[in-house]
């Protein structure tokens, strides 16, 4: 059974949606691969108390790590890749390829990228943390501007001009 609710960010607003009770989608407005909402379930804010919390907690800089439980649905490939995303410290970066390296293969880079853009939990699952080998922002679902604008964010700048 599928549930979702909307809530507001500094980054617009981010449409939870839950399986069974279990968080397995956040999505932004506009984002590429954003499924049909018709497969988003019933509105219902019920399941998301502590998914909200924690996002408020991280938009206020209280919180660094989210750790509200997952169910993220994918490929084993892609569920590898975003488990590694999830080891990626706040504030930090890492590039494409080496999150390809960590998973044992040094020439998946494309193939890490395209599992990165397909990240069903964004922001709690931070693929706006990883970059192109040369320190470029490269290939954000949910918008280059997006992802300057959280990076920014989590290295603390006073504004979003970092990148």
């Amino acid at each position: 059974m599928k549930q979702h609710t909307v809530t507001d960010s500094p980054y617009g607003p981010l449409t939870l949606v839950a399986t069974d009770g279990v968080l397995s989608g956040l999505y932004m407005t506009a984002q590429r691969h954003r499924p049909d909402e018709e497969t988003f379930g019933e509105p219902d804010p019920a399941p998301f108390g502590e998914t909200i919390r924690q996002l408020d907690a991280y938009f206020a800089r209280d919180l660094k790590e989210f750790d509200v439980p997952m169910r993220l649905e994918g490929t084993p490939f892609q569920r590898d890749v975003w488990n590694q995303l999830r080891q990626i410290p706040y504030g930090e970066t890492r590039t494409y390829g080496q999150l390809a390296d960590v998973l044992g293969n040094i020439g998946a880079s494309r193939a890490v990228g395209l599992a990165n853009g397909k990240n069903p939990i964004g922001i709690i699952v931070p693929c706006h943390r990883v970059i192109g080998s040369t320190g470029s922002l490269i290939g954000y679902g949910g918008g280059l501007d997006r992802k300057q604008r959280l990076l920014a964010f989590e290295s603390g700048a006073s504004d979003d001009s970092l990148f």
